[in-house]
């Protein structure tokens, strides 16, 4: 007991702490972010731009997509461009073609290297100058900068909305025709355009450095690596290697965990089942389902990045454009995985109380059809926003919000808010009479409730930012929810539950798993919580920000390298006894999760988050490789396994197909590798090659992404892809045939 009150203190120290630290830098972005002026004017004192027009310019971007429809600051999709790359690298080579004109009488392509170097150096002085004044609240910019604007304002009104010079472009970007069907909506989207990209150029006020860190890379402009990047790559790398040999030195010394012999039968078959129980059946049948359609948007998302205008001839994108099933695609991943980790829980807080309170049969069919209503209602409004038939508050409530993994409408938003407090209601309510007795198990039931109340209470976050809220800003909220709400919360359910299953199942004894999850809580926590940084290097934040992130993100990846002891812990587990065969494919997916978290998590999520490999690879093919790996493969695979176990004891008397999940276990695993090593991962370093060499333009130009040995490397993705797919349609079908055995047996 005194060593679990230690570690109940040790977890508190770093919540408060880690939060605390998160919370002073989140104030000090806030006041460091780059700022929206009232106005920005020429040196003849005229008015390019207002304060108003850049802020609906960035609610403009968000309606047709926002994160969805290429990128700002390195953060959305990967079929168009950086917006802020783009414009920043079209503007230095138009301006220093007027340079070129006016001093040598040719372009700049065309002059000597020598003179070259003297031009750039005279652009870098034009872009690189803070000329915000605090005092007026206006940036004042060159007459050339002016001209800039004016030729890359045409040049994005041609490409967003019909001009038939652009088509190829918006084909190869999966842009549809007339993306944008107002004029006035046009010139301000091109006011956030230009402040974005301003942004990654301006140097701070005192400082040599710009606003995202130099970010994105391109020689031309000054946009090199800076010191702190160079630094706090190195420090996170040492510090990794550290903490992994202090993590084995603790590991060695206290040796395996205490195990129990495994009971002679299985003892959920002795659990009595409560009414409520039985309900959570169709959450896994609308978890299957959701599967499928995700699977099947994934499939029309990346052919977009072959045939940008629409799916094998057809013109879908008149109708389903790349934004819309891009956003359903990422969105109903978060769904369907949430689904089944509540659903889970809904099964696992009656089963140990044992019994349902009052009302608890009702609620669970309430929160039912309410998650139903928000996953179709947040997707039709989705649609009617990228379409642009919302007005930009109505966008703002109804529609898209813009930003990835968050993109529901803000009344969605709140609507599921509401049900994870109902959620969290049907899980307190059941578990409360267990706590007011002193059980072994009360302490691993705390810490079940811990993470279920945040789970509720952090989506919250998602709240914080409103219609008109700085990019930077909106950004570190974002990362709150995508990184601490999916990533941290869950994880740490995650882990709770697990250790609730092997203890009812007799495997673990309660004591052992209390500590396991209160160490694995404090340990994951502690990088995690500041980890949320090393999202934030280019977002218009301060220095330390990226100190802090690099540094406690490292620390994330160091549980990870043991991963594989758990691994075999989970393969002894399934051999340890006859019925254990019972529980074979859900362990084996406990075990797919320990390999996605080395790989996808571990190895993939380590590519991209020192400084410097960020600097060079944000928004590159890199991302989506430890995005489907890690998310699919780690959060994905797990909630199969907990959907499982659960089916396990509510179809306690119907015999598995167990040929059907056999091919389900390996067709998923199989498919995902082959996803990413096919395809992702090269055409990840290709781009990281190019971003390197020639800067982040080049590498997510329509010039590299259309190369014909690209386009192969697309392609090859359909080797991985067409496997998965038989993996996701085999576990719906185990799921319903499940079902209808269930009734076959009853029946008779």
């Amino acid at each position: 007991m005194k060593k679990e009150r230690k570690l109940w203190l040790l977890f508190a120290a770093v919540i408060i702490s880690s939060f605390s630290v998160l919370g002073y830098y989140g104030f000090e972005i806030h006041q460091q972010s780059p700022p929206i002026p009232k106005s920005i004017i020429s040196i003849n004192g005229d008015i390019i731009f207002t304060e108003s027009e850049i802020k609906d310019g960035q609610n403009i971007w968000q309606s047709i997509g926002g994160q969805e429809v290429g990128s700002v600051w390195g953060h959305g999709a990967y079929v168009a461009p950086d917006w802020t790359a783009d414009w920043l690298h079209r503007e230095a080579t138009y301006i220093l073609n007027i340079y070129a004109k006016e001093n040598f009488g040719t372009n700049y392509d065309d002059v000597t290297k020598e003179e070259q170097a003297a031009l750039k150096v005279r652009l870098q002085n034009d872009l690189r100058t803070n000329t915000y004044n605090e005092a007026t609240n206006t940036i004042t910019i060159s007459e050339n900068r002016v001209k800039a604007i004016t030729y890359l304002s045409d040049y994005y009104r041609g490409l967003f909305t019909n001009d038939s010079k652009f088509a190829k472009l918006r084909a190869d970007y999966a842009i549809p025709e007339n993306t944008i069907k107002d004029e006035s909506r046009m010139h301000k989207m091109n006011a956030f355009f230009f402040w974005a990209t301003w942004a990654t150029v301006t140097e701070r006020p005192d400082s040599s450095i710009s606003y995202t860190h130099n970010w994105p890379a391109d020689e031309l402009v000054g946009n090199v690596p800076t010191m702190d990047l160079m630094v706090w790559s190195g420090v996170s790398i040492i510090l990794l290697i550290l903490c992994i040999g202090v993590l084995v030195f603790y590991h060695v010394k206290s040796g395996e965990d205490e195990s129990l012999p495994p009971p002679a039968e299985d003892p959920l078959l002795k659990q009595g089942m409560t009414p409520s129980m039985h309900l959570v059946k169709k959450y896994f049948w609308i978890v299957t389902l959701l599967m499928v359609l995700q699977m099947l948007l994934g499939i029309v998302t990346a052919h977009y990045g072959v045939e940008g205008d629409g799916f094998y001839g057809f013109a879908l994108d008149k109708i389903l454009p790349y934004s819309v099933t891009r956003t359903w695609h990422t969105q109903l991943a978060i769904f369907w995985i949430a689904t089944a980790w509540l659903a889970t829980g809904l099964y696992i807080a009656p089963a140990v109380s044992g019994k349902d309170p009052k009302f608890q049969k009702f609620g669970v069919n309430f929160l039912f059809i309410a998650l139903l209503i928000i996953v179709l209602g947040s997707m039709v409004g989705q649609w009617f926003g990228v379409m642009q038939k919302l007005n930009l508050v109505n966008n703002f409530w109804f529609g898209h919000q813009g930003y990835e993994y968050v993109d529901l409408g803000r009344f969605w938003q709140i609507f599921l808010l509401i049900g994870l407090f109902l959620w969290l209601t049907l899980m307190v309510r059941p578990l409360l009479p267990v706590l007011k007795r002193k059980t072994e198990e009360k302490n691993l039931i705390i810490m079940f409730l811990v993470s279920c109340s945040a789970i509720a209470l952090f989506y919250a976050s998602g709240l914080m930012w409103g219609r008109h809220t700085n990019l930077a800003m909106a950004e570190y909220w974002r990362w709150w929810v995508v990184h601490l709400w999916v990533e941290g919360f869950f994880e740490v359910f995650a882990t709770v539950v697990i250790a609730f299953l092997f203890v009812r199942l007799g495997l673990l004894k309660t004591k052992t798993a209390t500590l396991n999850v209160l160490l694995a809580t404090i340990i994951f926590m502690s990088g995690g919580i500041l980890g949320t940084f090393h999202h934030l290097y280019f977002t218009g934040t301060p220095k330390a920000v990226m100190a802090l992130g690099a540094t406690f993100s490292a620390l994330e990846v160091v549980p990870l390298t043991l991963i594989g002891y758990e691994a075999y812990h989970n393969y002894k587990l399934s051999k340890a006894t006859k019925w254990l065969e019972d529980y074979k494919w859900p362990i084996y997916f406990m075990i797919a999760v320990a390999f996605w978290n080395f790989l996808g998590a571990g190895i993939f999520g380590f590519i991209i988050n020192p400084p410097i490999a960020l600097y060079y690879v944000q928004g590159l093919n890199t991302t989506p490789l430890h995005g489907h790996t890690a998310l699919f493969g780690v959060y994905g695979m797990l909630g199969i396994g907990l959907m499982l176990f659960v089916l396990r004891s509510l179809y306690r008397n119907v015999s598995w197909n167990n040929k059907l999940l056999k091919i389900t276990f390996w067709s998923l695993n199989l498919g995902l590798l082959g996803m990413a090593l096919l395809s992702l991962l090269p055409m990840g370093i290709w781009q990281a090659i190019e971003s390197i060499e020639h800067g982040m333009w080049y590498a997510r130009s329509s010039e590299l992404m259309q190369d014909p040995t690209m386009i192969t490397l697309k392609w090859l993705r359909t080797i991985g892809d067409i496997i998965f797919a038989v993996g996701i349609v085999s576990t719906c079908w185990f799921v319903f045939d499940l079902t209808l055995k269930n009734k076959i047996t009853q029946k008779n």
